[in-house]
């Protein structure tokens, strides 16, 4: 897990678009920075220092995992991305978008080309009065006083207007999620991708424990003989695996993700069984499907054939070195079929088969981007 840190950025814009350019800003933060938990009112300022046009000035609250020296290579990025252009020149000009670190937790840091708490905050009234919007009582770690006696104390006399305009707060995974169902097929990388998510946002995982079945490897050498146990003892264990940990909230997690659904069961007990055993696998399914919690999002990773082997091969499990492309196949139309069925269910399909979001941050941003986009 990622420790979450807080931190308070200060935003400025007076060339072009001024509001368009303080929400991409966010959004952008949002995305590849972190939560965006508060955002102040938006406030029209006059261009301090220097002969320019009028701001527009907010303030966020972000809660990240990145850290200080990485976090001001980042807001650097995003200016440059916005079409603010750094020159050499001494003094101060318009831009499209100024990003600055106000506070970093408590964090008091003197470097090169990081200083933090801002050196110059505390005589600003464009930073203050949208920072005490969202941070009236946190402590300034060198002042030793709250915000709210900060800006008290200015001595700036700028002429700080409130505006009628408003900023979007992007609305986190963790606010639109209680419970996210990652699936697909074998070698999809549902696991995977469970994890990372997981990582990222603080979320309780739930994996499913494949490695500890035992009817597993004799199933893939006797598929005949094995099928039967083998499907039983996964729908058992998953039934049990699902309902202690979906009525078990953390109070310490944000929201619960998982690596697959408890209909996989029904999904690959079509493809295995025999129809005398399917229908009794069917009867002990459906008394469990009922008891059991739907996912808010259900997401289904869609691989094409010869890439899942790929990934089956690369993976090494012994016992699955012999799985065909018909049998992929087969599950993956189970799946299709399954979806097709489910009109309470909020099904969300990402084909991911020219996607490595383990290698590229950039795939994996296109997948996150499309959880948080999703509308039913």
């Amino acid at each position: 897990m990622k420790i979450q840190r807080f931190t308070y950025l200060s935003l400025g814009s007076n060339e072009g678009d001024k509001l368009k350019n303080l929400q991409t800003a966010i959004d952008i933060i949002a995305d590849e920075i972190g939560n965006v938990l508060k955002i102040a009112k938006v406030y029209k300022t006059p261009a301090f220092g220097f002969e320019g046009n009028d701001f527009l000035n907010t303030c966020i609250k972000v809660s990240t995992s990145i850290s200080p020296e990485n976090l001001i290579k980042k807001l650097l990025e995003i200016e440059s991305r916005l079409g603010r252009v750094r020159t050499n020149k001494e003094g101060y000009s318009n831009r499209t978008i100024d990003l600055d670190i106000l506070l970093f937790d408590d964090e008091i840091i003197f470097e090169k080309d990081l200083i933090v708490p801002h050196p110059r905050m505390l005589q600003r009234k464009f930073v203050l009065v949208p920072l005490n919007d969202i941070a009236s009582s946190v402590i300034h770690p060198i002042e030793r006083k709250k915000i709210i006696h900060c800006l008290t104390n200015c001595d700036d006399t700028s002429e700080i207007i409130t505006t009628d305009e408003t900023l979007i707060r992007p609305v986190t995974i963790s606010e639109k999620y209680n419970y996210i169902a990652i699936e697909g097929n074998i070698g999809a990388g549902k696991t995977t991708l469970t994890k990372m998510m997981s990582d990222d946002f603080n979320a309780k995982v739930v994996l499913e424990r494949f490695a500890e079945n035992p009817f597993l490897p004799k199933f893939y050498n006797d598929e005949e003989r094995y099928a039967f146990p083998l499907e039983m003892s996964f729908l058992a264990d998953r039934y049990q695996q699902l309902s202690d940990d979906l009525a078990q909230f953390d109070l310490f997690k944000n929201f619960i993700i998982s690596d697959y659904y408890i209909f996989k069961s029904l999904i690959f007990a079509q493809v295995t069984l025999q129809n005398d055993e399917y229908t009794l696998y069917r009867k002990m399914f459906d008394l469990m499907y009922k008891e059991i919690v739907k996912p808010d999002l259900y997401v289904y990773l869609y691989q094409n054939t010869d890439r899942l082997l790929q990934n089956i091969k690369k993976r090494g499990r012994e016992y699955e070195q012999n799985i065909e492309a018909d049998y992929l196949q087969k599950i993956h139309d189970g799946y299709v079929n399954f979806i097709k069925t489910q009109q309470d269910l909020n099904v969300l399909v990402i084909d991911v088969s020219e996607l490595d979001f383990v290698s590229n941050k950039d795939d994996y941003k296109l997948i996150i981007k499309k959880i948080k986009e999703y509308t039913p």
